[in-house]
């Protein structure tokens, strides 16, 4: 687990400082807004592994950066929107005040519309450095998997299912929209850009989809066993909205062994790709004892 959480070290710094230039313009309430969000700390989980999967493939990253940060921009613009009050409502995220409570809620909306269509313009800038077909598919896979055919259509479906009693099937069809989409984005949008093979694609894909889900089920133990402190958010915030969860369906040891499965298969998937990729092995069996 050492080596995977000094690489993610290690990305998050670099992207980090990225960010902390973005969004580009004048300083004006629109920027604020988005900066608060954006810079607001995390795991920088999902642009981490975009660039380490470049990295697999022999790319440094150095010129993939805007589309590194346009994959967190997209995912800091829907925690944004979720944390409204037609939606989640919730008060804190990552420890701080959410942007609607700091901005108000219309400012809050504006605010994760300006990330959402800032991350597409970003993504396009990569044209001067790769080749456009494979922008072009990369871009078009995003605006697939960011929007109805993945996180927004799980999002969709995660709202209307609140105070209903969902069957397992029923929550991971959420999930794998909802949080597993833009990992599987992060994986797939890099080695489409650096060219890897549609046979490794398919893979990181199965990787992705099998990690999101782990990353899921932790996030509902976490939910349930956590604290404000560790968190940096509500607790118990999925059961005050009488939502389904792992822990619902399977209670605390059953949602372990779920969360274990998928990582394994995670690690599966990752091993048989064709190059060597035990970082991304050891970061699957690492997601299983994150504390926040």
């Amino acid at each position: 687990m050492k080596d995977s959480q000094k690489t993610l070290r290690d990305k998050k710094e670099k992207i980090e400082t990225y960010l902390a230039s973005l969004p580009r313009g004048e300083q004006d309430l629109l920027h604020d807004s988005m900066a608060y969000s954006l810079n607001g700390g995390g795991k920088r989980l999902r642009p981490a592994l975009f660039l380490i999967t470049a990295e697999l493939y022999g790319d440094d990253g150095a010129k993939l950066m805007p589309f590194a940060a346009a994959i967190e921009m997209i995912h800091t613009y829907s925690l944004i929107h979720d944390d409204l009050p037609a939606m989640d409502n919730d008060a804190y995220r990552r420890g701080r005040l959410t942007n609607h409570k700091v901005y108000g809620e219309a400012q809050a909306i504006l605010a994760g519309d300006g990330l959402l269509t800032e991350a597409f313009w970003l993504m396009a800038s990569l044209k001067a450095d790769y080749p456009a077909e494979r922008v072009v598919s990369a871009i078009a896979l995003a605006g697939d998997l960011a929007g109805i055919g993945g996180m927004v259509r799980g999002q969709t479906a995660d709202v209307a299912a609140e105070g209903k009693a969902l069957s397992l099937d029923e929550l991971k069809a959420i999930h794998n929209d909802k949080t597993a989409s833009l990992i599987r984005l992060s994986l797939m949008s890099a080695a489409i850009l650096v060219g890897a093979d549609a046979a490794d694609i398919e893979k990181l894909s199965a990787y992705g989809l099998s990690l999101g889900l782990a990353f899921q089920i932790v996030d509902d133990i976490l939910d349930h066993e956590s604290t404000f402190e560790e968190l940096g958010k509500p607790i118990g915030s999925d059961e005050e909205q009488g939502k389904t969860t792992y822990i619902t369906l399977l209670g605390a040891e059953g949602a372990r062994k779920a969360a274990r499965e998928a990582a394994e298969a995670a690690m599966a998937a990752a091993a048989a790709l064709s190059v060597e990729a035990d970082v991304l092995v050891d970061l699957a069996e690492s997601l299983l004892h994150r504390r926040k």
